[in-house]
């Protein structure tokens, strides 16, 4: 029987890396609306003053700030009220001394005025604003300007778009933007023994469970997920399917039919499929040793065979197909949480563990208790926070030794 002949996770990665040297995102322009969870193209830089005036942040009085000098609530100030700020109205109107005008958050302050003294400090008698607090320069509200001036960095290239972000560009009034084109990927699942979700397994059958958690970490990551297919273990089927998917996609990704039994075939066929083929058969990893990786060149497509165990499908994933996005789309990696693993851990020299965990928070601290189960149960992964590397060259971990979780 031929053996596996592993790489460590470094290796495959650099691996990876020599083979996708030339490769350069592609860029398209979408508008604000279709811009959720896409990575920015090109710097933006602002068009404008945000805010375009000077607005108050609190609902209440905008007044010259040394009027209110010794105001307290035994002694308050009088100032005489002066007209009220409509919001969305221009204040076309000025603020003197010994003068207060109401105004809304949000609302522009009339000239003059260089503070806002909120409205439960002040009260209203007849024509005049009794302040029981000092002000200030400047307290109560945000200059034309002060939170971005035109042609300023908006946002750099390589910024994910997430809720925040939108909010910002809507402000500068930007409704176009610059976005990559994320990498396309493929997920074919193969196995004589899978059903589709929807169909009741017979004898010796299971559902079919990859298809869909490689599919979701591909959305939650930026693929763009373009095909999936379900096959049985059929050798002309599976290479013409792999076909098929390299011309489709950036990536192409195999679950089941990586490791060595007799109908095991995801190699060979990667190997006739796509040329030079295979240049990783197995991983320095557990779980997730039978992890195939292929290339192809006429295409320039990734070929990934994944464990066909749910858990190992969804670690060899993360570790090197989220950490290739990452990295080619120039994304700050997931930041782990520190903790400390509760309970010894066995490690497996020459190979890195990875052991899913949860999570929780005691005495200003947060423990990783080991989540055991073998790498076929999917409850495993469902009950997992996130999961902790034991470095190939440790024996293992030692109760309350600090770890990094790294979460899913």
């Amino acid at each position: 029987m031929k053996l596996l002949t592993v790489d460590t996770i470094d290796e495959a990665r650099e691996k990876i890396l020599q083979k996708l040297n030339s490769y350069s995102p592609e860029s398209e322009t979408i508008s604000l609306g279709e811009a959720q969870n896409r990575i920015l193209a090109a710097d933006i830089f602002s068009p404008c003053d945000i805010p375009g005036f000077r607005r108050s942040v609190v609902d209440g009085y905008a007044l010259l700030s040394s009027d209110t000098a010794g105001a307290g609530e035994a002694v308050p100030v009088f100032l005489k009220k002066a007209p009220s700020v409509s919001m969305g109205k221009a204040a076309d109107f000025s603020i003197g001394n010994g003068e207060a005008a109401y105004v809304p958050t949000g609302g522009m302050l009339p000239a003059g005025a260089d503070a806002v003294v909120m409205i439960e400090f002040c009260e209203s008698a007849g024509g005049s604003i009794a302040v029981y607090e000092p002000a200030a320069p400047g307290a109560g509200m945000v200059k034309a300007g002060e939170d971005m001036r035109k042609g300023d960095p908006l946002l750099c290239k390589g910024r994910r778009i997430r809720p925040q972000e939108a909010g910002l560009l809507a402000a500068a009034g930007i409704t176009e933007l610059p976005v990559f084109i994320p990498l396309k990927l493929c997920v074919i699942s193969t196995g004589n023994e899978l059903v589709p979700p929807e169909q009741v397994p017979g004898p010796g059958e299971i559902r079919d469970i990859n298809t869909h958690i490689i599919k979701a970490m591909a959305l939650k990551r930026g693929f763009s997920v373009v095909s999936s297919e379900l096959l049985p273990d059929d050798e002309e089927r599976l290479q013409a399917a792999i076909r098929k998917a390299m011309v489709l996609s950036d990536v192409v990704v195999v679950s089941g039919g990586s490791s060595q039994g007799e109908k095991d075939l995801t190699g060979e066929i990667i190997n006739r499929a796509a040329k030079p083929g295979v240049f990783t058969h197995g991983l320095a990893l557990k779980p997730g040793k039978p992890t195939i990786l292929g290339w192809d060149e006429e295409s320039r497509t990734l070929l990934a065979g994944l464990p066909g165990h749910p858990v190992a499908a969804m670690v060899v994933f993360e570790l090197l197909l989220g950490w290739l996005h990452d990295r080619l789309f120039n994304q700050r990696p997931p930041f782990p949480v520190p903790a400390r693993v509760s309970s010894n851990l066995p490690g497996s020299p020459g190979r890195t563990v990875c052991q899913p965990v949860i999570l929780s928070f005691n005495d200003g601290a947060y423990s990783a208790e080991p989540v055991f189960g073998k790498s076929g149960m999917i409850t495993t992964l469902t009950r997992a926070d996130g999961y902790i590397l034991i470095d190939m060259n440790k024996e293992g971990l030692k109760k309350d030794e600090p770890v990094l979780v790294h979460l899913f």
